[in-house]
């Protein structure tokens, strides 16, 4: 039976715009933040309709973020996304339109009357506790953990998970990268056309530079990062010009002509040759400020490039990932720098979860068969030697950190309200290179890592045998 909350009052003008499954059909895909309310899955409103009428909405409750394993072949990842996590939190509502879209659905005909009121006056008001963005991180180890009203914590989950999991294989990819690369070659981010959608491209530019690359091609990410958008030329160009002026090096003449000394593309048909021709033009002073190759044999390509353009930086690009940056290098490829795309920003997907841990001061775990987890509120300790990670222990937040041990999770919102300014993107790069160089090298290398152990308390060993039903 539903209880006596009046519901949002519908005005004439949305009554007469009936829902249908076409009539969004128009409108722009585009997400703004006054929008973040109905960016979840469904079953996020229908078990928060649930809570409010069997009356438990209010109750207190913990949900962690985490990862039940690595993605194959990785020994870490670095934990990234919090950032537009704690912005979508803070503009997390719902309007009256969208509040009578959601009615229009029919699906919530039965649902109390109070989730209505509820929705109306929306403002996230919980605990958020993460690691830094630019932390290594391991299974079972949550990248942030949401203390708030039931219902409040279970709408957050869809966004949260979806920023974070995305950001951190970015930022882990970067590292990995920037690792295989070396701390002095310049690497690029151009994967805005391969990313997952445009919303994608701008997350995975951000992810890409705090984990460890220098620059974007994105040029509104790196506008908006407060950053200088770097690129070359297409083979576009050179075979347009090419083909209505006569020639390769008109098309580099033409481009030169508007963006003096800017890096060219070289290989759009005889990658030597045009090295070569280059080589004369340098000679009588032109100024080059880099070639890129993006095909062929990068190894012999870029040695034949070196021996006419010795003092030319030469970057590379096409489908490259760490294994074939570590490659190329182990043969002595004649390389500065390289534009990483595709195999950057999408690849093998970190598979973050958001699980209830504790519930009006219960812990709670699941036990389904291998996907269980722990319950109750969790704190990660990291141990360090002389500089270096020596193994991270998992316990329960009222355990006391032991000699050496440091608490990686810290309180980042109270009550709704961020606790920390946002940080430069370079403070997050330069944690993120601090945090993987104090790594084992066992845990760092790209082939057959082996991750960190992480040791359970004795305290949550207990809750957990506890807590099993």
């Amino acid at each position: 039976m539903q209880d006596s909350s009046p519901q949002i009052e519908k005005t004439d003008a949305l009554q007469a715009k009936a829902w249908t499954p076409e009539s969004w059909a128009a409108e722009s895909l585009a997400i703004a933040p006054e929008e973040y309310g109905l960016l979840t899955d469904l079953y996020q409103l229908t078990m928060s309709a649930c809570y409010v009428g069997e009356g438990l909405h209010q109750k207190p409750a913990s949900f962690e973020l985490f990862t039940r394993r690595l993605p194959e072949g990785y020994g870490y990842l670095i934990a990234m996304g919090l950032e537009q996590g704690l912005e979508y939190l803070e503009n997390l509502s719902f309007s009256p339109a969208q509040i009578l879209q959601l009615q229009k659905t029919e699906i919530f005909d039965d649902a109390p009357d109070r989730f209505w009121g509820l929705l109306e006056d929306f403002r996230f008001e919980g605990e958020v506790w993460a690691v830094p963005e630019g932390t290594a991180i391991f299974a079972n180890e949550p990248m942030l953990r949401i203390e708030a009203p039931l219902w409040q914590a279970q709408i957050a989950e869809t966004y949260l998970l979806n920023a974070l999991n995305y950001q951190t294989l970015i930022a882990t990819r970067a590292a990995r990268l920037r690792q295989a690369a070396g701390p002095t070659a310049r690497l690029f981010e151009f994967g805005t056309r391969r990313a997952f959608s445009p919303q994608g491209s701008l997350w995975a530019a951000r992810a890409a530079i705090a984990g460890g690359l220098d620059a974007t091609s994105n040029v509104l990410a790196a506008l908006k990062l407060g950053e200088k958008p770097v690129g070359t030329m297409a083979h576009a160009l050179v075979m347009a010009i090419s083909a209505l002026k006569g020639g390769e090096d008109d098309g580099f003449e033409a481009f030169h002509r508007y963006f003096p000394g800017a890096p060219l593309l070289i290989d759009t048909y005889d990658t030597v040759a045009a090295a070569q021709r280059l080589a004369k033009k340098v000679a009588d002073g032109m100024p080059l400020g880099g070639v890129r190759i993006d095909s062929g044999d990068l190894v012999a390509g870029s040695q034949a490039v070196r021996s006419h353009l010795p003092d030319t930086p030469i970057f590379a690009s096409g489908d490259l990932d760490e294994y074939a940056i570590e490659s190329l290098r182990q043969q002595n490829a004649c390389i500065d720098g390289y534009g990483l795309g595709t195999k950057l920003v999408t690849g093998t997907p970190v598979n973050g979860v958001y699980k209830l841990v504790e519930i009006d001061g219960t812990p709670v775990m699941k036990e389904s068969s291998g996907k269980a987890t722990y319950p109750g509120r969790k704190q990660i300790f990291r141990r360090c030697e002389k500089g270096q990670v020596v193994g991270d222990r998992l316990a329960l937040t009222i355990e006391a950190a032991l000699p050496g041990e440091v608490p990686l999770l810290q309180r980042v919102m109270h009550q709704g309200a961020r606790m920390i300014p946002p940080e430069r993107l370079s403070q997050i790069a330069e944690r993120t290179a601090a945090t993987v160089a104090a790594l084992p090298s066992s845990v760092r290398r790209l082939q057959d890592p082996q991750p960190l152990p992480v040791e359970i308390s004795h305290g949550l060993e207990q809750l957990t045998e506890h807590t099993r039903l």
